[in-house]
């Protein structure tokens, strides 16, 4: 069974796309830690991001640069936070999470609440900055 960012890549599921290549696609986390959180996934169904082979991982990463320079650009931030936590959906997948501090990467907190069409907006002035 597909999994549910597969679905996402098929069309099948919307999402607020940031940016798209033949073997990544990059889109705002529907439950964000931050405005402007961010996954990344290689457009191949592989498990866990260690098992993704190294040439495919090293061109996720550039990917995830880009993505991340875009997001900085829009969100007020001090950084972009990068995690890799691979639990709760069996596809590789990089979060990129505007951060001021350290803290700001705890993942058991309550996602912040951000309206649709916020997200829209935000989805788009990101993509707009994307330099792939």
């Amino acid at each position: 069974m597909p999994t549910i960012f597969t679905r996402i890549i098929n069309g099948e599921i919307p999402s607020y796309k940031i940016a798209e290549t033949d073997q990544f696609l990059a889109f705002l986390d529907i439950r964000p830690m931050a405005k402007g959180h961010t996954l990344c996934i290689p457009k191949t169904e592989i498990d866990y991001i260690f098992n993704v082979d190294d040439d495919l991982l090293g061109q996720l990463m550039v990917f995830a640069k880009k993505v991340a320079q875009a997001v900085e650009a829009v969100v007020p931030c001090k950084r972009i936070g990068v995690a890799v936590v691979g639990i709760e959906v069996p596809h590789a997948h990089i979060h990129l999470i505007p951060i001021n501090a350290v803290t700001d990467l705890g993942f058991g907190r309550p996602p912040v609440e951000v309206d649709p069409a916020e997200m829209a907006a935000l989805a788009s002035e990101i993509a707009s900055r994307v330099r792939l």
